[in-house]
């Protein structure tokens, strides 16, 4: 079987819940009873499949519970699925949430979301677009390395933190531009992607990790 990678290897590691994930319309959550405010979270499975819409809430056994992050790893390795569409009453996209999920070609980040985690989009191998939203203020380890089909990226200025090998390996990346929010690049940041044409630094960048641009032919 495949294994998601990430400098080595990215931990497949269950999740720790206090009850089953329950499935509502075809997607896996975590529900979690709070007083006044019930919230729900898309747990991990193997089972999803082509265009995923996840839904501002959901109705359990009469209660309504709010959608607010996708957690860690999961929709890890769901080869099929072709796009996904966020709500924005998710805050939080957790670590490896679509690693190797190499048939996605369309995301919708929302508003809501401030980080993108380690390895979030790691070898999403089909994905050719990502806007990032003027709310994410970091770009986790690995986040979208190996996308080997992202020809475009815009990092907004509210970002000012790009993680380390953030996007190594997007070998059809033509142009970056970092922008002036950013004092420091990460090593490896940029490593491999051979496409690249033109790359424009602020001169708030004061410094530039080892190898954040190696083998950008």
């Amino acid at each position: 079987m495949k294994k998601c990678f990430v400098f080595l290897i990215c931990s497949l590691l269950p999740l720790l819940a206090s009850a089953d994930p329950v499935k509502i319309d075809g997607i896996y959550y975590n529900l979690i009873p709070e007083s006044g405010a019930d919230i729900a979270e898309v747990a991990q499975s193997t089972d999803y499949t082509g265009d995923v819409e996840i839904p501002e809430s959901v109705n359990y056994d009469g209660t309504e519970y709010k959608v607010t992050k996708i957690c860690d790893y999961a929709f890890v390795e769901c080869w099929s699925i072709t796009s996904v569409t966020i709500p924005t009453s998710v805050t939080s996209i957790g670590v490896g949430a679509f690693c190797g999920c190499t048939s996605l070609t369309s995301i919708t980040i929302p508003n809501s979301v401030t980080s993108i985690g380690a390895s979030t989009f790691h070898r999403c191998l089909s994905l050719i677009t990502v806007t990032i939203p003027n709310s994410v203020t970091s770009i986790g380890e690995g986040a979208f390395s190996q996308c080997s089909s992202l020809t475009s990226i815009t990092i907004p200025n509210s970002v000012t933190d790009i993680g380390i090998g953030a996007f190594g390996y997007c070998s059809s990346l033509t142009s970056i531009t970092i922008p002036n929010s950013i004092t420091s690049i990460a090593w490896s940041a940029f490593e491999g992607c051979s496409g690249l044409t033109s790359v424009t630094i602020p001169n708030s960048v004061t410094s530039i990790g080892v190898g954040a641009f190696e083998v950008c032919i």
